[in-house]
């Protein structure tokens, strides 16, 4: 047997929903076709993809691995067909939150300036490497360190962190705030694509109660309902700026590096433009790429 883009696509639906039923009815085929399809793929791998049980479906770790690389494979399909009817090949920049920070603007018109033949396209994905590891994107603004293997990067700046506080909260009124301060805090986390980890804290001094939350709408939300006080950095206090939140300089955390990211291996041919421009418009052009 040959493996097929159809057997990807099933995978990947079953991946997505978790469910033989669910993903018979996305593709539009039956539940055994589905089984089938799945089989098939799983004898020509030779690896076993999906713990199946009668009330409990899950990706075994070779699913998991083989999940992203089934991406890759159906978008670069998807992405060609469309090119072929399309021929404006637009470079796709993912972000998980604040994108460039108040640099997104310079970013974005400038690009349009010299490259007005490629689109450059800023995509939000909720995820650690904003969509760059499984695919979506051809490159990703990122924050913090992030392991990820086949990524190289290029390190553009650093921001500092602020905490952000109810606007009425006793501390809000302060000029700057030490980590200690928010100890006895319930603390937002943002558990997908956050830089904000308890790790941060002194081994003595950590918070006890924590908020975990899945992206940046989540964690505006908990902290202008009060549940909550969270940790970012100095591009969402100037992006976002919120009558019910103040944002207070934690002076002796250390900085977020923000970086650009894209896969080692051939993609879109104006990534190098991109590099070189992100390194002009966010200030820094002394780091090399480097793989995480």
């Amino acid at each position: 047997m040959t493996i097929e883009l159809r057997h990807f696509r099933c995978f990947l639906a079953i991946a997505d929903t978790l469910s033989i039923t669910r993903a018979a009815d996305r593709l539009h085929l039956t539940q055994p076709a589905v089984s089938r399809t799945l089989r098939q793929l799983e004898q020509e791998l030779g690896l076993r993809l999906v713990d199946r049980s009668t009330h409990h479906l899950a990706l075994t770790p070779d699913g998991a691995a083989f999940r992203d690389q089934a991406a890759i494979a159906v978008t670069a399909f998807d992405r060609a067909l469309r090119l072929g009817r399309h021929p404006a090949w637009p470079l796709r920049l993912g972000h998980a939150w604040s994108a460039a920070g108040t640099d997104t603007t310079a970013l974005l018109r400038r690009w349009q300036q010299a490259h007005p033949d490629t689109p450059l396209e800023l995509l939000r994905i909720d995820d650690r490497t904003a969509g760059l590891a499984r695919g979506d994107v051809d490159a990703a603004l990122l924050r913090g360190e992030v392991n990820a293997p086949d990524l190289l990067t290029a390190r553009l700046t650093t921001e500092p962190r602020v905490a952000g506080l109810p606007a009425d909260d006793p501390l809000a009124g302060r000029t700057s705030l030490s980590l200690t301060d928010l100890s006895s805090r319930t603390i937002a986390l943002n558990t997908v694509s956050g830089t904000t980890t308890l790790d941060l804290w002194p081994a003595t001094a950590r918070p006890t109660s924590t908020l975990p939350i899945a992206n940046q709408d989540d964690w505006f939300a908990a902290i202008t309902a009060g549940r909550a006080v969270g940790v970012t950095t100095t591009a969402t206090a100037d992006m976002y700026p919120h009558p019910a939140i103040a944002y207070i300089p934690l002076p002796e955390a250390p900085p977020v590096p923000v970086l650009l990211a894209w896969r080692n291996a051939p993609g879109h041919p104006r990534i190098p433009d991109l590099i070189q421009l992100a390194r002009e418009v966010m200030g820094r052009s002394d780091q090399g790429p480097s793989h995480l």
